[in-house]
């Protein structure tokens, strides 16, 4: 078991998710609960890799890019709350996507909270859930499940 910190940024992210630019979407990961729960933060930037194309006149942030980000945040929480020797060599992946709802459009130049929950895990495979919010405002929630892999297969 890894020792509990409240807070990891974008580096000590960087070092549980084999996730790189652009696609390491959380900045902070905050509020960490042992293998229970946690904040991340998302800055969502107006130079963001989809701003161009999603949609120009109108820039928004893809909802399957929200559902990556609780996927990463949940991905963080998991293999810092882990035995490190356990995750050694995994990496954890995306199962299932269940219950998504994208109730406002996100923007470009806010922060994108992340409040994230483990519901249950058997084994190898988790089960979270999630809400995000801008401001106060739930902009999305999803349930969804992941798996820990080992990285060759």
């Amino acid at each position: 078991m890894t020792e509990d910190i409240k807070t990891l940024n974008k580096i000590e992210i960087a070092n549980l998710l084999p996730h790189r630019e652009p696609m390491l979407l959380i900045d902070e990961l905050k509020n960490i609960k042992h293998l229970k729960s946690a904040t991340a933060i998302m800055n969502v930037k107006k130079n963001s890799f989809y701003v161009n194309g999603h949609f120009p006149d109108n820039p928004v942030m893809p909802g399957v890019l929200i559902v990556e980000a609780f996927g990463q945040a949940a991905a963080a929480l998991t293999a810092h709350g882990i035995d490190k020797k356990e995750y050694e060599n995994k990496l954890v992946f995306l199962m299932s996507v269940e219950k998504a709802r994208f109730r406002n459009p996100v923007i470009p130049n806010c922060t994108l909270e992340l409040e994230i929950e483990a519901i249950r895990s058997h084994g190898r495979v988790w089960k979270y859930k999630g809400e995000a919010f801008v401001e106060g405002k739930r902009m999305a929630d999803a349930q969804w499940s992941a798996t820990i892999v080992d990285k060759n297969n």
